[in-house]
């Protein structure tokens, strides 16, 4: 399948309606009809800003960067753009064209 890998870069603690944005992406996109999607949350990591951010034991939810992905075809990657956008979110994306497939898909363990 050719398509769209599309990544999304939050903020762990931030939330949208009570919810943690990564979560509410996830949530929202299934919703959209998108296939799958992962969180993923960084060790550490800098951004715009140059400010540092790095995961400490003691520290339970921080400012790390979650990385939010999914592939997806052009359309479902352009209706999540425009939701999110409706929902005047404000968050730095990644859209690159990607092709994915199985390999060997019948064979599983």
């Amino acid at each position: 399948m050719k398509g769209t890998y599309l990544t999304f870069f939050v903020q762990e603690d931030r939330t949208h309606h009570g919810v943690l944005v990564y979560e509410w992406l996830l949530k929202e996109a299934r919703r959209l009809g998108l296939k799958g999607g992962t969180a993923f949350k960084a060790i550490a990591g800098f951004g715009r800003h140059g400010l540092i951010h790095a995961d400490h034991f003691i520290e339970l939810a921080g400012d790390l960067p979650v990385e939010v992905t999914f592939m997806a075809t052009e359309e479902e990657a352009n209706r999540l753009i425009a939701f999110i956008q409706a929902e005047g979110q404000s968050m730095f994306y990644i859209s690159v064209p990607a092709e994915c497939g199985f390999i060997n898909e019948q064979v599983r363990s």
